[in-house]
């Protein structure tokens, strides 16, 4: 794979028009209607919808993100060797698109009337076909497409903030629509088949619409005498030397862990400890609602406070959301420690991916060659992995509780490992990314690390 080349660009002083922008930030939301709905409702599907076991849906989980990792890395090099009439990314948008969604339909159609055996095999390959396959397959071109779209950096900070308004958006419609839509349909197994169904519809026009609004601007060449061309060993050899990698991706892991344990316990947590599963769409609406409103507001603290203390920050504010709701089943607290947990979520959300660039930048500046393409590749990988393990974690949490999906009353036990996956082991990683963070002291050498890139020196020289 060729981890570093020379861009050049046609046309360098055009704007990225705002349609582009709106249109480049529905990719996200439309990709936020499969992965918040995998995050809030799939396990809940399996355990109460299908019937199997959710210790055993999370091993299956934990499995296939492990193959996800590997598949990201594999996708990055077939998308360097793309070559279309559309550029390198939108092309496999516009392949993938429809498989992709009949994936996700299917993720949704496990057969009810199968032995638990098979049952599980069914969902093994179709959360693999569905997630290791197609997913990275339309996913990782589309997070490709900032680079491709645009060189200025200002540019490329605005596509950034309208992929996370409006992905915080997808999230937002998911949430609400889902669990109506279902009763909608018949609140059955056929109705969250079909309620996939029209998701799926609205994911092909968001995605169709990016693909002939967006414009790839940027063209990619080889750099020459291949002396920027770093081996796989001595890539991954960098990233290991280079600590403010590593406590990103300590932070990131610990990120993603969280939310996947954290999104996918709440419809437990308001249909049994709160008793109201009608509580859930405010309840996670309130979250969504806040943290979109601090993302507007990120921009101007970061002239203030740096992406450090903010990320930081959030996450300390994060905490103490997640300590209220962890203290109580009220529905006005519960409702205002959403409120706080979004308004840390948006200081996280809108800093740690800068963080994690900043690392990298600093590891070119340390170890004297660059290590971008691999860095952000083995950090998408971690992310990964945490995702799975948070989503199987929340499953033997439930399993170690004596949940039972055929009981409408929980044991107390069972109730308090839903607690425990929705506010106390988010404690624990909002701890870590603190933790982590106030070490994260590159602040300190970024402006000579800028200054000796500049000129072409590194660490020592």
């Amino acid at each position: 794979m060729m981890l570093f080349k020379k861009f050049t660009n046609e046309n360098v002083s055009e704007k990225v028009t705002v349609k582009e922008r709106l249109a480049y930030g529905c990719g996200d939301f439309s990709s936020n209607i499969m992965y918040s709905a995998m995050a809030a409702f799939l396990l809940f599907y399996y355990t109460d919808v299908v019937g199997v076991s959710a210790a055993a849906v999370g091993v299956i989980m934990m499995c296939s993100r492990l193959f996800d990792g590997v598949s990201d890395l594999i996708m990055g090099v077939i998308i360097d060797r793309t070559k279309s009439l559309f550029g390198k990314a939108r092309i496999w948008i516009l392949r993938l698109v429809i498989p992709y969604a009949i994936g996700t339909v299917l993720l949704f159609s496990v057969p009810t009337g199968w032995s638990q055996t098979a049952k599980l095999i069914y969902i093994f390959f179709s959360y693999n076909l569905a997630f290791t396959v197609l997913f990275t397959g339309i996913n990782l071109p589309y997070a490709t497409l900032t680079a491709l779209m645009t060189q200025d950096q200002y540019e490329r900070s605005v596509l950034s903030i309208f992929r996370m308004i409006l992905a915080t958006c997808g999230t937002l419609f998911i949430k609400t629509c889902t669990l109506p839509v279902v009763k909608f349909f018949g609140d059955d197994a056929r109705a969250w088949t079909m309620t996939f169904v029209v998701l799926m519809i609205v994911f092909i026009v968001l995605n169709m619409f990016m693909f002939f609004v967006c414009q790839e601007r940027v063209h990619e060449e080889s750099a020459e005498g291949g002396q920027n061309q770093v081996s796989f060993i001595k890539g991954l050899e960098g990233l290991f030397k280079n600590k403010y990698w590593l406590l990103m991706v300590v932070s990131l892991f610990a990120m993603y862990f969280m939310m996947s344990c954290f999104f996918g316990s709440a419809v437990y947590f308001t249909m049994y400890n709160m008793g109201n599963d009608g509580y859930y769409a405010m309840v996670s609406n309130l979250l969504s609602i806040a943290q979109i409103v601090t993302l507007f507001i990120t921009p101007f603290l970061m002239k203030k406070i740096s992406k450090r203390y903010l990320f930081m920050g959030g996450m300390a504010v994060a905490t103490v959301g997640f300590v209220l709701s962890g203290l109580t089943t009220s529905y006005s607290l519960i409702c205002l420690s959403s409120v706080i947990k979004g308004i840390g979520f948006g200081c996280g959300g809108a800093t740690m991916f800068g963080c994690l660039q900043d690392a990298i930048t600093y590891g070119e500046w340390y170890n004297g060659y660059g290590t971008a393409g691999m860095g952000n590749a083995a950090s998408s990988f971690c992310m990964k992995v945490g995702s799975g393990i948070g989503t199987a974690a929340l499953g033997w949490i439930l399993a170690a509780g004596g949940f039972d999906a055929q009981l409408k009353v929980q044991s107390a036990s069972a109730l308090s490992s839903i607690s425990i996956a929705f506010a106390w082991v988010p404690v624990i990683t909002c701890v870590i990314c603190v933790i982590c963070m106030a070490f994260f002291n590159v602040d300190k050498y970024y402006a000579k690390v800028v200054e000796d890139l500049s000129q072409g020196k590194h660490r020592g020289e």
